[in-house]
């Protein structure tokens, strides 16, 4: 009798693919459902909706990049063909944003960048996610493919501005209502708004790095898709 047969996406080398195109997918829903309940929200609600964006959706966000983070541990293990630098700034960006900023204070939620940040990081992600779930399973378009790299040239720099103006609206609060000691101990909360100004300068040289790598990232994506639509 011979050895017992796996199914195709039970073998080695398809387990890599099965789990990328899970994770890929459980990304796309969640940014999926928070883009569509901000639509729903606001052509209900109409501008009311966009001051009580975080306190609706923001669990479901501070959920899905959490797991994001997974995507370091990917690119480090050679699962994701990525560079990890570019990845850890573009992360990072959003972590300290979403959790040090905005999470952290109850007068930055009901702004409405933090709606506005939320609609560039849901657009960003959804067409990320999609156009990475199909190419897991061999599935690509030239729309999504054109798209999934050419959306984040004009939405990246808003992110980044929105970023920070997050920031800036944040430092008054910061520095005059006490709440940066729930961040950091109470000896070093008043060092938090020098931080964050420090940051707002890093924030601009990191886009600069980003952004160059996500151009030549572009340009070598694009030239591999046209050859090989012309082989086929």
């Amino acid at each position: 009798m011979g050895p017992l047969m796996l199914p195709a996406w039970l073998q080695p080398r398809y387990r890599k693919n099965v789990y990328l195109f899970v994770y890929y997918l459980i990304q796309f829903c969640g940014h999926s459902w928070i883009l569509t309940n901000m639509m729903v929200r606001f052509f209900s609600f109409g501008k009311d909706s966009m001051a009580d964006t975080f306190h609706a959706i923001g669990l479901v966000m501070r959920v899905c990049q959490s797991i994001s983070l997974l995507e370091l541990l990917h690119i480090y293990t050679g699962l994701e063909p990525n560079h990890l630098v570019p990845r850890f700034l573009q992360l990072t960006e959003r972590v300290i944003i979403l959790f040090g900023v905005i999470t952290s204070q109850e007068e930055v939620q009901e702004k409405y960048v933090v709606c506005v940040l939320f609609i560039f990081w849901n657009l960003l992600d959804m067409v990320r996610y999609t156009y990475s779930m199909l190419s897991v399973i061999g599935i690509s378009y030239a729309a999504l493919t054109w798209l999934s790299q050419t959306l984040w040239m004009p939405i990246y720099p808003l992110c980044v501005l929105a970023e920070a103006f997050a920031i800036y609206q944040s430092l008054p609060y910061f520095e005059s209502l006490g709440t940066n000691s729930t961040v950091l101990p109470s000896d070093m909360s008043t060092y938090l708004p020098y931080v964050l100004k420090l940051y707002l300068m890093m924030l601009f040289i990191g886009m600069y790095f980003t952004y160059s790598h996500l151009y030549t990232e572009r340009k070598d994506v694009l030239r591999v898709f046209s050859v090989k639509q012309k082989k086929m």
